[in-house]
């Protein structure tokens, strides 16, 4: 049976019949409520073509020289077409935008059922909210561009276009050939689009002939007329839109050649029947980063060692996805010109070596510990201090005390910083004391990388408990647990790099966006979500830039700085909120030295802020030096205990404009 087309949302009179003008007829926002279930049918024979959609991938990819790094963005993604098909070739930084609620939510779910993870928002072309040069390359696909009836605003679309786009990032426009369209469009046309429905479509051209505009009437054979609509797209010679391109501040601009279409029906391509591929590229360079003094130009990178096992890693050992991490900080390394790095992984001879070949400064990315044991974390910062090695990070003591939840949870809340309810749970204790409220989370009190919290933590009632608490302790045995109110309100992420007293910054805050992830699994960053890559927490957790008002971001960042002082980080950090049942947003985890991999948290807020991973990587080595100067000459805070006054940058996004 053919599916049933539903009406637009504002739905208009069943016909008009004959109408002689069609420009009259035309709603001047017309495109607000016409890309409905209707328009998958009555264009589906392009737009839900898997041909054409992995042709245009093509080209996007060879004509770009796109790298699976690249942030990538698709305006006006319609129900993801191409967003999907980057993603599902490897893609990891893919974002769609588009002003259809009706095809977001698609998209939301097709990527939910593929297992791929995109982000799909919905907004506005000319003024979407995204940060500041992030996107290597943004595409307007499938005749997206000309839809409204003044150029001005086209020009607001690439200005929205060039203030997301990195230093030599480029736009691809996929559009129709005006020239050819204003020659040889079919001003009449009608086509069975199902065994039931059929579609009759008039188009003239406007007045000043610089837009064509149809009409589309959608009748079922036995229940009549379904929709009567009209639309229209400015038609853009190549010369016209060059033109316009450089006036918006593009350079670089290349046609490259028709674009082939295919269609199911091979009927009436409309708009879609000549178009021409093009890229521009913006070549303005963001405000330079400020740079500090290279003090130690030499530096040694202290990594776990990948020939031992490690039981926080999928099954016990490093594997491929830990190599590629691994292989992209190395790569982003090599854009620091002004230092030089060795790779020191293998923990057998590490004391040894230390000893014998003392380095000039350490960049600590052991955060598996030493010999990967979790618990030997601050092992290697010690034995660093005790040679007199300066490094970056987290001090020994600091990471012990944070590695204790219920210690920080304690100290946050003498500090009057809202904390969950949470009942600490000894293995000599015969029973746990009930905790006020359910749901609840139970997870090990010492532990990182989210070890020990599973889908099997989140409890609904005293009844799930205690069998919980069993493979719990059965898992970590001799490991006290916490039993925690379970926080299901919006969760945010606060990163800091730099000292108190010296440089001190803000990246732009994160926000976990459980919204594609799948009903009746708690909303939960897990295990699952860090190192199981066929787990839907994996493929269908997206992050975004927290929208958070100016009192709410600066309470967060307050809190942030104090927990910073008093529980002596250094260099950086990251602080995780979550709000409960009512609104209050309440500490959940202090992580003294925050994972650095090009996908995590850290990098994300970074890159909101319009930061490379290569610039990431900088200021955390810059914050250490400057850090180990101001000890040396007694300036400053350097060491991280300062009272968090007088900080050199920190704005609400020091880190806003690179």
């Amino acid at each position: 049976m053919a599916k049933k087309l539903e009406p637009p949302s504002s739905p208009l009179p069943r016909t008009l019949g004959p109408v002689p003008d069609l420009e009259r007829h035309l709603p001047s926002d017309w495109w607000r409520t016409l890309f409905t279930s209707v328009y998958l049918k009555t264009d589906g024979d392009v737009v839900e073509n898997e041909r054409n959609t992995a042709k245009e991938v093509d080209m996007i990819i060879s004509t770009v020289g796109l790298e699976p790094n690249d942030r990538l963005l698709d305006l006006c993604c319609g129900q993801g077409r191409h967003c999907l098909e980057l993603a599902r070739r490897g893609f990891k930084h893919v974002t769609g935008i588009d002003r259809s609620r009706y095809l977001v939510r698609l998209a939301r779910k097709r990527a939910a059922d593929m297992g791929l993870r995109v982000a799909f928002h919905e907004g506005d072309a000319r003024r979407f909210r995204l940060p500041e040069s992030t996107y290597q390359c943004v595409t307007i696909m499938g005749n997206s561009f000309g839809y409204f009836d003044r150029v001005e605003d086209d020009l607001a679309v690439l200005g929205s276009v060039k203030r997301v786009l990195r230093s030599g990032g480029v736009l691809v426009l996929d559009i129709a050939n005006g020239d050819w369209i204003r020659k040889n469009f079919d001003r009449r046309s009608w086509e069975w689009i199902d065994q039931d429905q059929f579609v009759c479509r008039e188009r003239s051209l406007s007045s000043d002939g610089q837009r064509l505009i149809s009409r589309e009437v959608v009748v079922h054979a036995e229940r009549g007329v379904i929709v009567d609509q009209f639309y229209a797209e400015r038609l853009y010679s190549p010369g016209l839109l060059i033109q316009l391109l450089e006036k918006a501040g593009f350079e670089e601009i290349r046609l490259h050649g028709p674009v082939e279409t295919e269609s199911g029906r091979n009927q009436d391509l409309g708009m879609m029947a000549a178009r021409i591929f093009v890229t521009a590229r913006i070549l303005k360079r963001p405000a330079a980063i400020k740079r500090g003094k290279v003090i130690f130009p030499k530096v040694t990178v202290l990594m776990g060692d990948p020939s031992l096992p490690d039981q926080v890693k999928r099954d016990g050992q490093f594997n491929e996805e830990d190599i590629e991490t691994i292989n992209r900080l190395k790569r982003a390394l090599t854009e620091l010109e002004d230092y030089s790095f060795e790779y020191v992984d293998q923990h057998g001879p590490l004391i040894t070596r230390l000893k014998n070949e003392l380095p000039q400064f350490v960049l600590n990315f052991c955060d598996e510990g030493f010999n990967n044991d979790a618990f030997k974390e601050l092992h290697v910062p010690a034995y660093l201090e005790m040679l007199g090695i300066p490094y970056t990070g987290a001090g020994p003591a600091c990471l012990g005390l944070c590695y204790n939840k219920a210690l920080v949870r304690a100290i946050a809340a003498s500090l009057d910083i809202p904390v969950p309810l949470e009942t600490y749970f000894h293995p000599d204790d015969q029973s746990a004391m009930i905790p006020a409220t359910f749901p609840a989370l139970i997870k090990p009190n010492y532990g990182d990388s989210s070890i020990g919290i599973t889908v099997e933590s989140y409890v609904r009632d005293a009844q799930e408990l205690l069998p919980s608490v069993r493979k719990l302790q059965e898992a970590f045995p001799g490991r006290p647990l916490l039993i925690q109110e379970f926080l299901d309100g919006a969760e945010y992420s606060i990163g800091i790099i730099g000292n108190p007293g010296l440089t001190y910054t803000f990246l732009p805050a994160l926000e976990v966006d459980y919204s594609a992830l799948q009903p009746g699994l708690p909303r939960i960053l897990g295990y699952e979500s860090k190192w199981l890559p066929d787990s839907p927490y994996w493929t269908q957790i997206t992050y975004q830039e927290a929208q958070l008002d100016e009192d709410t971001l600066r309470k967060l960042q307050d809190y942030s700085s104090q927990l910073f002082v008093r529980l002596g980080c250094r260099d950086y950090a990251r602080f995780d909120f979550r709000a409960d049942a009512k609104g209050e947003i309440k500490l959940m985890e202090v992580n003294p030295n925050p994972g650095w991999c090009w996908d995590g948290k850290m990098n994300l807020m970074a890159s909101f802020g319009g930061l490379r991973y290569a610039d990431l990587l900088r200021m955390i080595i810059e914050a250490a030096q400057e850090r180990f100067t101001a000890q040396k000459t007694g300036n400053g805070h350097g060491n991280g205990h300062g009272n968090g006054n007088g900080h050199k940058n920190g704005s609400k996004n020091g880190a806003k404009d690179p």
